[in-house]
């Protein structure tokens, strides 16, 4: 039995469940004695996507319905732990396929999730009896690990704590862990990841994590780790401030879906990457208009210190090239323009291989978990020039998700087959099943993505 939060094997005061969608309501109610079929219709309740009704009986609750949307959807049934009375304990009293149970466990469990570090829940969530599949249990951990890491605020959740998370999957999967720290980024060639993590009093780092056979695909995973961007000495103004301790929202994914791929045990050679840093001021920080080293021999003029995330990516980008992978993901919150586009749900995907795009496209549509594809439009370089170095880390103000992502590309082996997903890891305000703060975004879907590339 899973000790995932929402769920539970104890059945003695189970009450049923009714999950069904409008029409699926309508020919259940038809079947249904009058005064029932009045009770829900001075409800009002008619199935609809998000909606719970109590169903009454002699010794108080008889039974609950759950209205559903789009049952491809976890997240159609991610309004019910919170939605039904806190702490009662619900049995599935509907015939669903096996797909849809396992939907329904996924969101159930993403429904349960509050975050609990500094505070006591308010309420319990309802709980479903199930024993969740390993696949969905590993889903709902690997998406509430997200959550966890992104909500934590930096003081606890610093360079040192992504390299400790990153040590604890190891641990727990029989993986391997270095982390490249401090001065020994310039000892061992990542001059870029140390310039911008050099101002805080907390060591920037790169951490390293290798599983899997050598005779299998080789697969690198590479997260942004920015733990706290005040925006450098271009220092982001409050508002944009606020909520910086999401910007290691890209390391918090690829940590998550290492996990995943571990814990699935998916037939690659795995190789996790996490350039950690905060972007802090001091007297030490790197300042707009300086010239900086990367591991790939390109000098990048620092035209903003507010673009830093691409700065360490580059020197993790040309490391993951080295290893002549079959396929290198990364994941960042990379760009507010990006957000400007697409919204808070949609992350941008850019790809240089159409096959590969197509299959994340598409797992994203199958799982409800979507991602938009975006252009890596080359004529925008000329946004990076510089009159004295290779390029510069920003410039206008055009494409801005564009440009960012074609300032990565640079710094990957001719030829490797890559892609980059531009992240919020966020929720602004509450919806069913997803609170406000961090959030995994297109998480599932690079699962089921890379699923069906290897497994």
């Amino acid at each position: 039995m899973s000790d995932i939060i929402g769920f539970t094997s104890q059945s003695e005061h189970a009450l049923p469940l009714h999950v069904l969608d409008r029409d699926g309501f309508k020919a259940w109610n038809a079947a249904q004695p009058p005064a029932l079929q009045a009770w829900l219709q001075a409800q009002g309740f008619t199935g609809s996507a998000h909606s719970v009704v109590l169903l009454p009986g002699e010794q108080g609750i008889a039974g609950a319905v759950m209205g559903v949307g789009d049952a491809a959807d976890a997240y159609s049934y991610a309004h019910a732990p919170h939605a039904l009375p806190a702490g009662t304990v619900w049995r599935l009293a509907s015939e669903l396929d096996a797909a849809q149970q396992a939907l329904l466990q996924l969101g159930w469990g993403l429904g349960s999730y509050r975050f609990d570090r500094y505070r006591k829940r308010n309420r319990a969530p309802a709980q479903l009896l199930a024993s969740p599949t390993a696949e969905v249990a590993a889903l709902v951990e690997a998406s509430l690990r997200v959550r966890d890491w992104v909500n934590t605020p930096t003081e606890d959740m610093g360079p040192q704590q992504l390299e400790d998370a990153a040590r604890a999957l190891a641990d727990a999967h029989g993986a391997q862990v270095e982390a490249i720290t401090g001065e020994a980024l310039l000892q061992q060639n990542f001059p870029a990841i140390h310039a911008v993590g050099r101002a805080s009093h907390r060591a920037p780092r790169l951490v390293v994590l290798r599983w899997g056979k050598a005779s299998d695909p080789s697969l690198v995973l590479v997260g942004k780790g920015v733990c706290f961007d005040t925006g450098g000495l271009d220092m982001k103004p409050a508002d944009g401030m606020r909520n910086m301790k999401k910007d290691m929202g890209g390391a918090a994914h690829a940590l998550a879906l290492a996990g995943l791929v571990m814990a699935q045990g998916l037939p690659v050679r795995l190789t996790l990457l996490v350039p950690a840093v905060e972007n802090a001021v001091g007297p030490d920080a790197f300042r707009p208009g300086e010239v900086i080293a990367t591991r790939k021999g390109l000098s990048v003029e620092i035209d903003n210190t507010d673009a830093e995330g691409r700065v360490i990516l580059c020197d993790a980008l040309t490391f993951a090239s080295e290893q002549q992978p079959d396929l290198v993901l990364d994941f960042a919150t990379l760009t507010g323009a990006a957000r400007i586009a697409l919204g808070p749900d949609l992350p941008a995907l850019f790809s240089n291989d159409d096959t590969l795009a197509q299959q994340w496209l598409q797992a994203g549509e199958a799982t409800r978990d979507p991602v938009w594809r975006m252009p890596l439009w080359r004529p925008y370089l000329r946004y990076l020039h510089s009159n004295i170095a290779d390029l510069a880390n920003a410039g206008s103000r055009m494409a801005g998700s564009v440009t960012a992502a074609l300032y990565l590309e640079r710094f990957l082996a001719e030829g490797q087959r890559w892609a980059h997903l531009d992240v919020y890891a966020w929720n602004d305000g509450e919806r069913p099943g997803r609170p406000a703060g961090g959030e995994a975004l297109a998480l599932r879907s690079a699962w089921a993505m890379l699923k069906t590339r290897y497994a």
